[in-house]
């Protein structure tokens, strides 16, 4: 298996990188294959505490022999919004994940590509990453690109690197957040607790979200989010470190709320992007999706 280290997962250790692919096994397990040799970076042996790059290329067969990862097509329903020859932007629901790991296998938005476009997906990223260009955490939903071939995964990449794309996300946040209109620029990086969640922290990576109030609740606010740069889980971050986390996103703070929901209640509705190999500007803007309308409604309710 070949995966490309990408922005957002530079400066972790490889054995972080490789405990969250074989999500379920323990990292002490993780640590002794890498020691053993079965993992390459770059061609090169390391040892688990190396420091990855980005653009590091891992290769590997297997590394714990009871989980072998099979990529099934699957009849899964997928929404396209807009496609071309080269590549396609699809709404991702709350609750599936982007690509398979060693727990799960199926369901994930992946094997719902392998049966909708086949082959005819980048393998930039590797086999069971095929046509991600970025990701979506699980209960995220919203505007997803997927590259069709490598040369577009290539030019969508570096539109994503150099902040050539507008992605612009809605949100519900706890309480009343106090400015109508902010930019919240703390540096994100790895959790030293939890190596599973980010932080914000001074020796991190640059970090800059705008956001814009829509609506205010008293007990909650209906924000626009506008990402300038890309890290993982940003918006959940940088909200949680205002002391406004999105409205029921446990991980990083919320308590959970009145209104029951698949954790953060967070969606990517808006995409503007340069249309591969061309000067046609493509814009896209989805719906408000059932778990977000669910709770603007309860709140809407609740203010009348």
């Amino acid at each position: 298996m070949l995966l490309i280290v990408d922005e957002n997962s530079e400066d972790t250790r490889l054995d972080v990188y490789l405990s969250e692919l074989y999500e379920g096994i323990s990292r002490s397990k993780i640590q002794a294959a890498v020691k053993s040799g079965k993992v390459s970076v770059n061609g090169e042996i390391r040892k688990p505490s190396y420091t990855l790059k980005e653009n590091d290329k891992i290769e590997f067969e297997n590394l714990v022999e009871e989980k072998v990862l099979e990529l099934v097509p699957e009849d899964i329903p997928l929404e396209v919004v807009w496609e071309d020859e080269n590549m396609a932007v699809v709404n991702k629901p709350s609750g599936m994940l982007t690509h398979p790991t060693f727990i799960e296998t199926s369901g994930t938005l992946v094997n719902a590509l392998l049966y909708k476009f086949g082959l005819n997906l980048s393998d930039m990223n590797g086999e069971y990453r095929r046509g991600i260009v970025h990701r979506l955490d699980r209960n995220t939903s919203g505007l997803l690109m997927i590259a069709k071939n490598n040369k577009t995964h290539i030019y969508l990449a570096d539109l994503i690197k150099n902040r050539s794309i507008t992605k612009k996300y809605h949100a519900v946040l706890v309480g009343d957040y106090p400015k109508d209109n902010d930019v919240i620029t703390e540096p994100i990086g790895r959790n030293n607790l939890n190596p599973k969640k980010m932080a914000a922290r001074a020796d991190g990576r640059p970090a800059v979200t705008k956001l814009k109030v829509l609506e205010r609740f008293g007990e909650a606010t209906y924000v626009e989010l506008d990402l300038v740069t890309g890290r993982t889980h940003q918006i959940r971050v940088h909200t949680s470190f205002k002391k406004h986390p999105v409205y029921n996103d446990t991980l990083y703070g919320a308590p959970q709320g009145k209104v029951k929901t698949q954790e953060q209640v967070l969606q990517s509705f808006y995409l503007k992007f340069a249309k591969p190999f061309s000067s046609e500007i493509i814009e896209l803007e989805i719906q408000p999706d059932e778990k977000l309308s669910k709770v603007l409604t309860y709140f809407r309710n609740r203010r009348a």
